[in-house]
């Protein structure tokens, strides 16, 4: 059957986020830290030739974030998901058939900004980290298996679902609460400048998009529409943050 419907998110570049919450308990200060940590090698990442191959692979797991925002909008409003496809390039589409489109299409951007939002709140307490990690790699193994479209697609699947049960196996609880402090740093930071460089697509160009699809149903220009997801993002983003300083006063 014909494909109805793809939605397609576009990678960016690493850039800059520092999230600094304070907090004086000793009680608290591992969470503290490890934020401020993963912060901060951000930073120095940011500024390193190489550091996109360091990322790399966490701006694929993004990408599967994203594209699964579409196929799971698609199944609540009663729709089918054909196919998932990963790009070397951090890129994604999703092909489904039926179902709401405005918020199929909408999905995307804004699942991989609450994502980032949940895993933030979720990093405040060490001894979820390691169930988080081994939950994250279930849901990266669940769209491998039932939606990659591609062999890079199924490729990436697996290495990004050994790599997170292997941490969640192997890594101290210290440490698994410092990786998932990172990852949740690097999907809020991905989920911002992805809709910065869909704002800029947008703008300049034609090319088919969230956004650009969203404008077609609508008539709402497509820049509007990657406006608006980078205030929910913001909003979200600030709450998390919020949520994670209340915890964290003593």
């Amino acid at each position: 059957m014909s494909r109805q419907a793809s939605y397609q998110n576009f990678s960016s570049p690493d850039g800059v986020f520092a999230a600094m919450p304070n907090g004086k308990s000793h009680q608290h200060r591992d969470p503290l830290w490890f934020l401020l940590g993963a912060s901060v090698l951000t930073i120095v990442l940011s500024a390193l030739p190489l550091a996109g191959l360091i990322v790399y692979p966490i701006r694929l797991f993004v990408t599967f974030i994203h594209e699964g925002g579409h196929a799971l909008a698609a199944m609540l409003t009663l729709g089918q998901v054909e196919s998932i496809y990963i790009y070397p390039n951090a890129s994604g589409e999703t092909y489904t058939r039926g179902g709401l489109q405005l918020f199929i299409a909408s999905a995307g951007y804004l699942a991989s900004t609450v994502f980032g939002a949940a895993l933030l709140i979720l990093g405040r307490h060490g001894k979820n980290a390691k169930p988080v990690l081994a939950l994250n790699a279930g849901l990266i193994l669940a769209l491998t298996a039932f939606f990659a479209g591609n062999l890079f697609s199924w490729g990436t699947g697996i290495i990004l679902t050994l790599g997170l049960i292997s941490l969640a196996i192997w890594s101290t609880p210290r440490i698994a609460h410092f990786l998932l402090s990172f990852l949740a740093v690097q999907c809020c930071l991905n989920a911002f400048l992805d809709l910065r460089t869909l704002f800029l697509i947008s703008a300049t160009t034609n090319v088919h998009s969230d956004a650009a699809a969203m404008a077609q149903m609508t008539l709402i220009p497509a820049t509007a529409w990657a406006v608006l997801w980078m205030v929910v993002s913001l909003i979200a983003l600030v709450f998390a943050l919020r949520g994670y300083t209340r915890h964290l006063r003593p």
